[in-house]
């Protein structure tokens, strides 16, 4: 006669199957968060979102590029000064954000006239930060001949200095060869935000806000 299993054997493989069943469901479930565009904006939020668009739609300008400086510079906090004194969300020096007052003033553009002046009160305001430091990133961009590297680089150690490192062939530029830039905060700076901005590229760049007009 057949061996017939206990009532025992019976219920421990039931609670198996529904172990395994769950157990599948959940991976499933898990699957589909960590794929979703929505965990990941979870995960690398970005803040001042309005801001950030519409100063880089006046400047021209990648907004994800942006966004991507300001979470290496400041994590988006606002109150952010450096020990050198770089100030607010894009981390500016006051006598540069005073130089770009007056270059945007020259161009015709909104510009904020206490920074002409020489004050930094507003300087750590979200939208006159950002707006400040979006044009500055143009305008880098602009110097290097399009090259985003650089000017990213450029941002992080002034645009006398790179320049003399592509003329001097100590490095040319191109994120691959980062290894060669001499100063060894600015390597980690061209680093981390391009780091950031491909991430940035792959979860927010098939939103039409954020992607680059020209």
């Amino acid at each position: 006669m057949a061996n017939t299993p206990s009532t025992g054997q019976t219920w421990r493989h039931t609670i198996v199957n529904r172990r395994t069943i769950l157990s599948a469901i959940l991976l499933v479930l898990v699957i589909v968060v960590i794929t979703s565009n929505q965990f990941w904006r979870w995960m690398y939020p970005i803040g001042y979102q309005t801001d950030i668009q519409q100063a880089a739609r006046v400047s021209h300008v990648d907004p994800l590029l942006v966004a991507s400086v300001i979470r290496v510079e400041s994590k988006f906090q606002t109150e952010d000064v450096s020990h050198a004194g770089a100030i607010g969300l894009m981390q500016l020096m006051p006598q540069t954000a005073q130089w770009i007052a007056q270059q945007m003033r020259s161009e015709g553009l909104p510009y904020n006239p206490s920074l002409i002046g020489g004050s930094t009160a507003d300087l750590s305001v979200p939208a006159i930060n950002i707006h400040v430091g979006a044009w500055y990133i143009h305008y880098l961009i602009k110097q290097f001949n399009g090259n985003e590297v650089a000017a990213i680089a450029a941002y992080n150690a002034g645009p006398k200095r790179v320049k003399q490192w592509l003329g001097s062939g100590q490095w040319n530029g191109e994120l691959s060869t980062i290894t060669d830039i001499p100063v060894g905060e600015t390597r980690h700076f061209v680093d981390r935000v391009f780091y950031n901005y491909n991430l940035y590229q792959r979860i927010y760049g098939g939103d039409k806000a954020w992607q680059a007009q020209s």
